[in-house]
């Protein structure tokens, strides 16, 4: 199994790559800074359920989707 925190990261970058946003965009949606989004996405920050909340609402997608992969 691959480690969570990297799945994570790369079902971020995914979704917001299919979604067209940059790191800035989903920062300004999520109401978080985009050094946030930077670090989430490169597996360097472990980001607690709250977090994954505002980038799912950012993403506009269930938070599930975020944490696809991970069993």
């Amino acid at each position: 199994m691959e480690d969570a925190l990297a799945l994570v990261a790369v079902n971020l970058r995914r979704i917001r790559d299919e979604k067209g946003m940059t790191q800035d965009a989903l920062a300004q949606a999520a109401s978080m800074d985009p050094s946030e989004i930077r670090r989430i996405e490169s597996a360097s920050r472990d980001p607690g359920v709250r977090v994954l909340a505002r980038l799912a609402r950012g993403l506009g997608v269930p938070a599930a989707e975020l944490l696809a992969g991970i069993g």
